[in-house]
Order: C-alpha cells, then sequence, then structure tokens
C-alpha cells in the first residue's frame, strides 16, 4: 500500500504576512546601506549581519523564551528564510544553528546543553557546524568511520569529516561517529557528539571552489577528547537523530530558492521582449517555483502543531522525511534548470566580478551548482528513500 503524502494548499496567517513586510524593509535598508552585496552559490558569512538579524528576534524564533526563542510559528521562521534566500543576504553564521543545531538540541539535548548553547545562538554569538559526511563515503552516511572510544569522564574521537560548510569560522559542530564498532547493524551503534572546535587535536583544512571561494572544508580530529556532558541525545542512537536532522535541511527552501534570484535577474533582462519561447520557458520555471514552494510551505505547517513550533513535536510522531526528500530531490533539478535557462536565452558571459548583478549571479551558481546535487544527500539516495517511504518500507 502506498503513503499518502500531503502536500495540502494553504495561505500564510496575517501575523506571518505582516511579518515579510518587515524583512523586506530590513532587508532593504541594509542593501542599499552597502551592508551586503548579494552573491549566490552558497550564503556568505558575516557575523555582523547576523547580530542584526538576531537582534530582531528572527534566529531561534520557534524556539521557548526561556532559551532565547520568540515562540513563533514555523510559518514565520519560513517567511523569514525566504524573504533572505531571497535577498542573498549572508546569512551563513547562523544558518546551520538556526535550522538544525537548535531543534536537535531542544529535542535531544539536556538542559545544561540547552542552556550554554540555545541562547548565545539566539544572540547571533554563537555558530555550528555538521560534522557528517567523510571521505570515499559517498553519501552513504552509514559507513562513517570516525571512532568515539571511551575514556574517564568521556570519549575520544578520531576520523576525519569532509565539506563541513564554514567549520573554520564555527564555534562547534555535531559529529556522527561510531561508538560501538562491533554493532551487527552498520545504522547501529552510531552517536553524536558535540566537538568544540578549538579542542587540542581538531584541525580544519579548506577546499576552495575553482574561483578561490571557501565555505567547505575538511576536519581532522586526533584523539579529540569530549566530556560525557556533550554526548547529544542516546549513545548509540545516532541514525535515528541524524535522519531528523536531515529532514529539516531538505524541506526548507533553500533547497529550490538558492537559484532564485537569478530568476529573478532573468525576468528583468528580459523585460518586454517579445521571445515566445522565453516567456514560456520563464512561465514554466515560475510554475514550477510556486508548487515547490506549496510543497515545502506544507512540510512547514505539519512541523507547527502550536505554539513553540518543531520542538511541540519532538516526541517523533511528526516523520517528514520521504516529503522533505522529495522536495530536496525536485528543487534540486528545479535549480539547475534556471542555469540552464539564462545561458540559453540570455547571450553573455558570467563573470564573478561583473558590475551587472545577472552576470555575477550567473557565475555564482554555475561554479557551485554541482554541489547542490551532493549537499543534504545525492539524487541517488534520495530516490531510494522517496521509494521505500511512498511503499511503507523501513
Amino acid at each position: 500500500m502506498f503513503r499518502d503524502v500531503d502536500f495540502s494548499d494553504l495561505s500564510l496567517p496575517p501575523p506571518a504576512l505582516a511579518l515579510r513586510e518587515e524583512v523586506r524593509a530590513f532587508l532593504r535598508s541594509e542593501r542599499e546601506a552597502g551592508s551586503f552585496t548579494p552573491r549566490l552559490g552558497h550564503s556568505e558569512f558575516d557575523a555582523a549581519f547576523t547580530r542584526k538579524v538576531a537582534a530582531r528576534g528572527w534566529i531561534g524564533m520557534t524556539w521557548p523564551r526561556r532559551y532565547g526563542g520568540q515562540e513563533r510559528s514555523c510559518l514565520e521562521r519560513f517567511v523569514v528564510t525566504e524573504e533572505m534566500l531571497a535577498a542573498a543576504a549572508p546569512c551563513a553564521a547562523h544558518w546551520v544553528a538556526d535550522r538544525q543545531t537548535g531543534p536537535s538540541l531542544l529535542r535531544y539535548g539536556t538542559e545544561q546543553q540547552k542552556q550554554r548553547f540555545l541562547p548565545a545562538i539566539a544572540r547571533g554569538e554563537c555558530y555550528f557546524a555538521l560534522g557528517m559526511s567523510e571521505p570515499d563515503a559517498g553519501s552513504d552516511l552509514a559507513s562513517v568511520r570516525t571512532r568515539a572510544e571511551r575514556a574517564p569522564g568521556g570519549w575520544r574521537v578520531t576520523g576525519q569529516k569532509v565539506w563541513t560548510s564554514w567549520a573554520h569560522k564555527a564555534h562547534a559542530f555535531f559529529v556522527l561517529c561510531r561508538t560501538s564498532p562491533d554493532a551487527g547493524d552498520r545504522h547501529e551503534g552510531l552517536s553524536q557528539l558535540i566537538v568544540m572546535l578549538d579542542s587540542p587535536g581538531v584541525t580544519v583544512r579548506p577546499i576552495r571552489f575553482m574561483n578561490g571561494r571557501h565555505h567547505f572544508n575538511e576536519v581532522f580530529l586526533d584523539e579529540v577528547f569530549v566530556p560525557d556532558g556533550m554526548v547529544l541525545g542516546e549513545i548509540g542512537q545516532g541514525w535515528k537523530q541524524v535522519t531528523s536532522e536531515l529532514a529539516l535541511e531538505r524541506s526548507g527552501p533553500e533547497r529550490f530558492m538558492t537559484t532564485f534570484p537569478l530568476l529573478v535577474e532573468l525576468i528583468r533582462r528580459l523585460g518586454a521582449a517579445r521571445d515566445a519561447r522565453a516567456q514560456e520557458m520563464v512561465g514554466r520555471l515560475t510554475a514550477r517555483f510556486w508548487a515547490l514552494r506549496r510543497m515545502s510551505l506544507a512540510i512547514a505547517l505539519a512541523l507547527d502543531p502550536g505554539p513553540g513550533g518543531w520542538h511541540s513535536a519532538a516526541d517523533g510522531a511528526v516523520d517528514l522525511g520521504t516529503e522533505a526528500a522529495l522536495v530536496k530531490d525536485m528543487g534540486t533539478f528545479y535549480e539547475r534548470e534556471i542555469i540552464d535557462a539564462a545561458r540559453l536565452v540570455v547571450a553573455t558571459e558570467p563573470d564573478p566580478e561583473a558590475a551587472e548583478t545577472f552576470e555575477r549571479f550567473l557565475a555564482d551558481t554555475i561554479v557551485c551548482a554541482p554541489v547542490s546535487t551532493i549537499r543534504g544527500g545525492t539524487t541517488q539516495v534520495l530516490r531510494t528513500l522517496i521509494a521505500r517511504g511512498l511503499l511503507g518500507r523501513m
């Protein structure tokens, strides 16, 4: 029997619509003041901008007030995320912490961990990365070889992580590792540890794009000591925890809006041109954008059963892994189609240093496009997850 996947129609409530205008006004003011230059492909890291966003209560906005949150809805957070992406704003400093670290700490963290990290994240003062992928493992996350061995008062971690975004700027990261190497099933015996990136034994090395820009890293862990108080959740439950984090990464508007500003610039460049082929192409891309947006919004609504947002569903009753994988898979190909359309209908050359926004955005997206098919799970892995989910298989 097939499992129903519900991407119901919905509309944003008045508070979310009012918030959208507030966010747009803020971003317009920052851009006009020269606070940032919009760049695509990946968000830029700007600690000063993040502090401004935090001062408005837009980081951790669904979290409980006692941890620095605002107890606003997931739909309101969705609106903020949408507007930041549409403006190509420099959100990298708080992106991972707001999207995944915070919700994971709320769901699995100890009270001490919540008190230590969540208020600092909400203030825009604490940055996190994710230590999942490893060399020579492709997207087979269950094949991780980083190991954690018991030590007095904690664990000694040895291994290597790769494609770790902004590890050279972050304060800490979640490390998926093997704490029980003899477990029969490779999905068992995995745990998550919170590792401070300034710990002895941690080495971070850059992985640069062909244009010289850098946000990916390799992270080497050499007998890094992690105290027991920095275990996230339960020992041996790492697989369950990390898959719930990936659902948050895959379902958001960033899965189909990374190249959205390029689409906007494409429409501006074409203007009133009476090119039937170009008009048809842009119309199709615009229609698909609204379909993907509705899918992503439906997930945000499902994750928002009441006051307090996603953490209210922390008992695991809400499982949207299949829906999230669908959004990510379809969004990845949609983003690439925008790039292909822009190159096909506009006779220009991409230039990362161009004064004209279109040429600059085109250069950014061409360089970074291959990343979209890998981050958060490759197309092949995602389609396996989708098939299993639709068929009701474990």
